[in-house]
């Protein structure tokens, strides 16, 4: 298989400055990409921003507003951002209606990264920024594959916040107050501007969906970088309070450092949100610290 990157002219849907849209070939699939470079220096290193159920890459490029895009600020602060479409979604839909169970995403999330470094830039390596289902898809990858240098999840955890009967409403999307929260969150043409960032939930990671804790229980041991968790103040699928985060990261049993914050004034699509910046900076910032190196991680 070839190792490269094909670029694609821009298409209908309006973009951020500096973000370009690229088609990457692994694993067999064709992945629909957005990508932000720095301009005229190296990458420190290479944010993979992976979205969550029901939305696509340009989740992390919002267009409500100039400050949402994590994309360019990523690329302003140095970092090269690659936000992929995952399995089944974007141009891959075409070969994978069903999509792929989180397992098969997160090979094919290893082969992203294998072919991107073939081509490109790199700097120090490998970051993990990823949001709810993607979030669960960034754990297993961390789980499984060597060499990355930390994660950061937003609005995933280890237990539901509602009952078993009510998680096919994830998948159909209508549940719009624990989606979203408040929406004097989102800046008032969020809801005009979503309309190419939507898509349906493929029915193989659907079915998944119920599966999580027990999925995560089993892979957390496993997850040997630097972790950072952030969870909504209007978060309303999740279970976020002391308990349940003690409970949580008592599992990660492994993993040098566990770090989880609170994003005020945000619900659950924290990067679509006013709160976008503050959390895409934290983010940022966190991974500024992985790089550098805290004393918490010269321990290990």
């Amino acid at each position: 298989m070839q190792h490269n990157v094909v670029h694609q002219p821009t298409p209908s849907r309006v973009l951020s400055a500096g973000v370009r849209r690229v088609t990457l070939e692994a694993a067999g699939l064709s992945l629909s990409c957005l990508l932000a470079e720095p301009r005229g220096r190296r990458p420190r290193a290479v944010v993979i921003a992976v979205h969550g159920g029901g939305m696509t890459a340009g989740y992390f490029d919002g267009q409500a507003h100039p400050d949402l895009s994590l994309l360019t600020l990523g690329a302003r602060l140095g970092f090269t951002v690659l936000a992929v479409d995952r399995p089944g979604y974007g141009l891959s839909a075409r070969q994978l209606p069903g999509g792929l169970t989180l397992a098969e995403q997160s090979e094919v999330l290893q082969a992203v990264m294998e072919r991107f470094a073939a081509r490109h830039a790199t700097g120090r390596g490998f970051f993990l920024l990823a949001h709810s289902y993607g979030g669960k898809l960034a754990l297993v990858t961390a789980a499984r594959a060597p060499g990355l240098l930390a994660l950061d999840v937003s609005g995933c955890g280890h237990r539901y916040g509602v009952e078993p009967a009510e998680l096919p409403r994830i998948r159909q999307g209508s549940d719009r107050r624990r989606t979203w929260g408040p929406l004097r969150l989102y800046p008032p043409d969020t809801f005009r501007s979503i309309g190419a960032v939507v898509a349906p939930m493929p029915e193989r990671e659907a079915d998944e969906v119920v599966r999580w804790p027990g999925i995560f229980d089993e892979l957390a041991p496993n997850v040997r970088i630097p972790v950072r968790l952030t969870f909504a103040e209007h978060e309303g699928w999740w279970l976020h309070g002391e308990q349940d985060i003690a409970e949580l990261t008592a599992r990660l049993t492994s993993a040098p450092l566990v770090r989880v914050e609170h994003q005020p004034d945000a619900g659950h699509n924290i990067s679509l949100g006013w709160a976008a910046r503050s959390y895409h900076l934290r983010a940022l910032a966190f991974f500024e610290e992985c790089l550098a190196g805290l004393p918490e991680l010269r321990r290990r």
